[in-house]
């Protein structure tokens, strides 16, 4: 599965929910509808969603059908999540060795040289160009 789609299923609140409530053991859909503020069609939806991104495994026990949570899809998430803060810690880090060091300015310095607004125009209004 994707990472996207990971993150797709994880925004939604109630399927973060029913991931946290399967994360605890297996259930079924009834089981979870009669434990969360949902519909078991809501639910259905919800798991179908989830399964989908590949966080949900099912198994039939007798009539019925037990998801349970499989977190491998999770991990490549996080591991992603990793790989871009490692990124902005490396970033954050030269910035800060540059400020500690008084490294160069981010912004030029004004210029004390005035230039016409409208070069060539019968103007005479001015701007500073920094």
């Amino acid at each position: 599965m994707t990472v996207d789609a990971v993150f797709a299923a994880l925004a939604d609140p109630t399927r973060r929910a029913v991931i946290g409530r399967l994360a605890q053991e297996p259930a079924s859909a009834s089981r979870l509808a009669g434990e969360l503020p949902v519909s078991r069609q809501a639910v259905a939806k919800h798991l179908a969603a989830l399964d989908r991104a590949g966080l949900v495994g099912t198994r039939r026990v007798g009539r019925e059908t037990r998801y349970s949570l499989d977190p491998a899809p999770m991990g490549e998430a996080m591991a992603w999540m990793a790989s871009v803060g490692a990124q902005w810690d490396e970033r954050l880090a030269r910035l800060a060795g540059r400020a500690r060091a008084g490294g160069p300015r981010t912004s030029p310095a004004p210029s004390s040289r005035r230039q016409p607004v409208n070069a060539g125009h019968s103007t005479d209004e001015t701007f500073d160009r920094r």
